[in-house]
């Protein structure tokens, strides 16, 4: 499994979002549509990325009935999207009917994986809003391990917890990770949070990088910076 570096294209609309991609001469970066631009624009957004040539990761993060998840996947299979997700939380008779739904006829499907804890949530809050008890790490754990038992093929989290995702269901189980900022940048509004080389180290599959590459006064170079502290190239 290859690495990479998916940026978060988290823009207000089409007009933003195209002016950024256009920086991009030389790569064709993976990106990811989340949900203030695919409210905004729809599934043409989609469309027009994938038709320039990009990789795309649709994380509007599902989490309803079974019934309701698997027929939504099964709208979002025909996007030729690359990677999506749900949230963990949902259950495994969610998890599976997303995989149903998210298969096509011919049994090829996107990538799809799980959000453990969202990387704005800690501990703390975890267990005194959401009443859950156990040990933050302990609750990732368990959601990765059902994210598996589902037939999902991994997880997001945070790199802090890829190491242990990776212990408990194996190294061919996806980590996908945000929370990622440079060693010499601004944490923002996220909790848990490493460098691009130490998610390397840890060993995250994938990191998902937002704003130090997009709000960055050079964002091509801000990107290759990440390829090469993460990928080594």
């Amino acid at each position: 499994m290859g690495k990479d570096v998916i940026i978060a294209c988290d823009f207000a609309g089409a007009e933003q979002t195209f002016a950024f991609l256009d920086k991009f001469r030389d790569e064709k970066p993976f990106v990811k549509i989340g949900m203030e631009l695919f409210y905004a624009e729809g599934p043409q957004i989609v469309k027009e990325i994938k038709s320039r040539g990009h990789k795309i990761f649709l994380d509007l993060k599902l989490h309803d009935i079974p019934n309701t998840v698997k027929k939504s996947m099964a709208v979002l299979s025909k996007l030729d999207v690359d990677m999506t997700n749900l949230h963990a939380a949902g259950t495994i008779d969610m998890m599976k009917a997303a995989v149903e739904g998210l298969t096509r006829e011919d049994g090829t499907r996107p990538l799809l994986i799980a959000v453990t804890q969202l990387t704005s949530t800690s501990e703390e809050r975890m267990q005194n809003e959401l009443l859950i008890n156990a040990p933050i790490n302990d609750t990732i754990v368990k959601y990765a391990l059902n994210a598996k038992e589902a037939g999902l093929d991994g997880v997001v989290c945070s790199p802090l917890e890829a190491g242990m995702v990776k212990e408990a269901c194996g190294k061919d189980f996806m980590t996908v990770t945000p929370g990622v900022r440079f060693a010499d940048g601004d944490v923002g509004d996220q909790v848990r949070v490493t460098t691009p080389a130490k998610a390397k180290e840890i060993g995250s599959d994938y990191i998902v990088v937002g704003r130090p590459i997009t709000a960055a006064d050079d964002p091509v170079a801000a990107y290759r910076r990440c390829v090469k502290e993460f990928v080594g190239e």
